[in-house]
């Protein structure tokens, strides 16, 4: 008998983008009858940072190494040998990132895996010559390559002359449900924003977030406010190494006039349990990222019914108008991302109208939807590969 089962294989179980996706996919694919199983790199005695309804599996992450091109590589031999043990137990195997994408490829290629889907949510700055060889095949080695945007389409397209297929991202609108009062006060007293406005940032402190720049027009921000405004910021787990970023942008909270811990909060890694409750216990979202694959707490925002101030980038126009479902400030605009932080925190009717707006935006994508996509492609591509 053929297998049936899908293998959704990603490189980490902290809270990033990629690895929120392959859980909340992986349930959905579940709850649509599809068999999958989640393979999965994890450091000793960790655990994903929630619970997923499916099955899965963790390879142990090989000890770390002093560079990120060798954590990378090491990774990448760490999640082939874990896929390897699996043999033919699988129809498809699905991948999230570059890490993954490539050991499904080597296993395939030695004749012991099964065809390899790749999503690519974004392309990542490499710098030395070995990585961005390194992420060029883990674009070109699968045997379908998915996207979820039209911009990450057209720009696959004209790197790698690879033919993605668009398949949205979802959001479990019932998990950013209102919660108690007096929960929500507690948050905000945590961060002392009982009476201040409280600004939510999410994904940590690095470059692609754009923190620099909400930094900055933090400051000016603050200036222009009474009571001045909070910025608690969540996340921060990368496998790539920001710290010299972090310790930077940091560094310049003093100059600017900003006190760690009583106007800027870094919240780090909050227990799942909470994390839906953050978003519910703050006015507003600010993310203002410099590059994006799609967005998914500009979606998990939406359904906490808090408005939404983003970079205005090609991806997030996709789905969003701006003006009426976000207000968006052009990557690195300290001035307008001031402005625009500014309209959110003194305008009432205006957080209404984008809060109202943000609800519908976020009703049009579901996890649901988004597994029925992916069946689709996993049905095309399992037809193809049986013999005549």
């Amino acid at each position: 008998m053929s297998a049936t089962e899908i293998a959704l294989v990603t490189y980490s179980t902290k809270p990033r983008g990629g690895v929120v996706h392959t859980l909340a996919l992986a349930e959905a694919l579940t709850a649509a009858g599809v068999a999958v199983h989640i393979v999965t790199l994890a450091e000793p005695g960790s655990d994903f940072f929630r619970h997923p309804d499916v099955p899965y599996t963790l390879v142990p992450t090989p000890p770390h190494a002093d560079t990120l091109e060798q954590r990378v590589f090491d990774s990448v031999d760490a999640l082939e040998n874990g896929l390897r043990s699996f043999g033919d137990r699988f129809a498809l195997v699905h991948t999230q990132d570059c890490i993954s994408a490539r050991a499904a490829a080597r296993v395939r290629d030695a004749g012991i895996g099964p065809r390899v889907v790749r999503t690519v949510h974004h392309i990542d700055d490499f710098t030395t010559t070995a990585l961005i060889d390194c992420q060029r095949r883990a674009v070109l080695e699968p045997d379908a390559v998915l996207v979820v945007s039209e911009v990450w389409r057209d720009m696959l397209h004209a790197e790698f002359g690879v033919d993605a297929q668009v398949v949205h991202n979802g959001v479990d609108v019932a998990r950013f449900a209102p919660i108690a009062p007096a929960w929500r006060a507690e948050l905000r007293a945590r961060v002392g924003a009982a009476d201040r406005f409280l600004f939510l940032a999410v994904g940590g402190v690095e470059p692609r977030k754009g923190s620099v720049h909400l930094f900055k027009a933090f400051a000016r921000l603050r200036e222009r406010m009474s009571p001045t405004p909070v910025l608690a910021v969540i996340g921060g787990q990368s496998f790539q190494d920001y710290e010299w970023y972090r310790t930077d942008a940091l560094g310049q909270l003093g100059r600017l006039g900003l006190t760690l811990g009583r106007d800027v909060v870094l919240l780090g890694t909050v227990p799942e349990a909470e994390m839906a409750a953050w978003y519910r216990s703050a006015d507003a979202l600010a993310f203002p990222s410099v590059k994006e694959g799609f967005g998914l707490a500009v979606l998990e925002a939406m359904s906490a019914e808090i408005p939404v101030v983003t970079s205005d980038l090609p991806v997030f126009r996709e789905y969003l108008v701006a003006g009426r479902d976000a207000l968006m400030a052009p990557v690195g605009d300290i001035p307008a991302l001031t402005d625009a932080l500014h309209a959110v925190a003194t305008d009432a009717a205006l957080r209404k109208d984008l809060a109202a707006a943000g609800r519908l935006v976020a009703a049009r994508f579901s996890w649901a939807a988004c597994a029925e996509e992916h069946r689709a492609v996993y049905a095309g591509l399992l037809s193809a590969a049986r013999p005549a």
